[in-house]
Parts: C-alpha cells; sequence; structure tokens
C-alpha cells in the first residue's frame, strides 16, 4: 500500500529553520499574494472553460500533424521562449506516458542558428528563416507572444502561411497582429504579463496532455476516456476545472 503524506507534511520548515510567526507581516504578505493569485488564476481559467472549442481545435491539429508525419515547430521570445522549449521537452521526451517521441522542435534553442540568421538578417528574422528552413505543409507552429506584437513572431507566422504550415497562437488577452496572422488563437484572458505567462504554462500542459493521450494508446482514434466530449470541448471544460483524467 502506498503511502500517503498530508500535504500539510509536505511544506513543513526544516528543522532548522524557524518557523514564521502567524502574526509576522512577511508571512502575512506571502499569504495574501498567494490568495490574491489563486483567485485571478482561477477567475481566468473559468473564462477559459466558458469557450473551451478553440483548445479542441488546436490539440486536433496537433493530433492530425503528428499522426501524419508532420512536425511541430514552437517559437517565444523570453519567458514564451522558456515556454515554447516546455512544451517541446514534454513531447520529445515524455508528459505522462511512455509512449515514442513526437517531432516538435523549439526555434529558440539553436544559439548559433539565432545568432547568425540575427547578425546577418536581423533579429525580426531569427524564427521566420527556421520556419521557411524546416517547415512543410501539414506541419504546424506555435507562437507564443504575451503581447502577440513581437515582430519576430508575427513574420514567422507569415512565413508559416506561406509554406502551408498551420499557425496555432497563444497570446495574452487583446486582440493582436499575431492573432490576425495566426489560424487559431487562444487568447489568456489577463493584462497582466505574469499571469498570462502562468496560464500559458496551464495551457501547454493542457495540450500536451490530450495530445499524448490521443496518440501515446489510439491510433486514429480519440482516446476512450474523451469519448464524444472530443468533439464538444466537455474534456478540456473537465481538464482546466480539475486536471488530468485520472
Amino acid at each position: 500500500m502506498a503511502l500517503v503524506v498530508p500535504f500539510e507534511s509536505e511544506i513543513l520548515p526544516s528543522p532548522m529553520v524557524r518557523p514564521a510567526d502567524a502574526t509576522d507581516p512577511s508571512a502575512a504578505a506571502v499569504a495574501d499574494a498567494l490568495g490574491e493569485r489563486a483567485v485571478s488564476l482561477g477567475r481566468a481559467l473559468d473564462l477559459l472553460r466558458a469557450r473551451p472549442t478553440v483548445l479542441t481545435e488546436m490539440a486536433s491539429v496537433l493530433i492530425a500533424a503528428l499522426r501524419h508525419g508532420g512536425k511541430v515547430l514552437v517559437a517565444g521570445n523570453g519567458g514564451s521562449a522558456a515556454e515554447a522549449q516546455h512544451f517541446a521537452t514534454e513531447l520529445v521526451g515524455r508528459f505522462k506516458r511512455e509512449r515514442d517521441p513526437f517531432a516538435v522542435l523549439a526555434l529558440t534553442a539553436d544559439s548559433a542558428v539565432l545568432t547568425a540568421v540575427a547578425n546577418d538578417y536581423g533579429f525580426a528574422e531569427v524564427f521566420a528563416r527556421q520556419v521557411r528552413a524546416l517547415g512543410r505543409p501539414g506541419d504546424v507552429l506555435i507562437a507564443f507572444s504575451t503581447s502577440g506584437e513581437s515582430e519576430n513572431i508575427v513574420r514567422a507566422a507569415v512565413a508559416a502561411r506561406e509554406r502551408g504550415l498551420t499557425t496555432i497562437a497563444v497570446t495574452g488577452g487583446q486582440p493582436s497582429r499575431l492573432e490576425r496572422a495566426a489560424d487559431l488563437t487562444v487568447r489568456a484572458p489577463s493584462s497582466d504579463t505574469p499571469l498570462v505567462q502562468e496560464i500559458h504554462v496551464v495551457l501547454l500542459h493542457l495540450l500536451c496532455d490530450l495530445v499524448e493521450s490521443a496518440l501515446a494508446n489510439h491510433r486514429g482514434e480519440p482516446p476512450a476516456h474523451l469519448g464524444n466530449a472530443w468533439t464538444n470541448g466537455r474534456q478540456v471544460d473537465t481538464w482546466l476545472a480539475h486536471g488530468p483524467p485520472r
């Protein structure tokens, strides 16, 4: 029988660290900040749960591309570059299930290519040129951008369209040039950049879980636990509310 450690035990401080007094102003400030974050993040996820269709469509596009031998290219700047590499890592490596690796490539990871293209063509071309080099019809570009206005990301989406790729944009709460250049866009419903990035991590984990679940065990068929919910978005709604199915 597995030993389950109560949650409270997991966050007890080391014996060498004096526990904070409940009346300590700094401890109260941390508790208040965590509470405010929980409310803000919960409110944003509730808004996404109300319109899950676009996330279902994104997952379907990714599944179709990978199932038919295509690849997924991922790009972003700064924190969004970290999200691009995070997404690629989960699908080239493993998210939750043992299975074959998927063809997912972060365009942010090759410093020699990035600096060569930036030096010769300008930083605005660092992703677009890679899309032209690597992208093929039927592939997918995922573009992370909190603003949706980063010139190099917009140009990458334009290059993807020229090459016959499907572009998925993951942005902040405002309409943007990236959204106009993309085929599918999900906006994190916030204007606060750190919160937008936190929502992006939730969304990338959701997409990883749906893709992996579909391709790891069910060739050509939706995962058994999705059933008809795969087509009407209830699976996405359930995931956002409670996490992935067990």
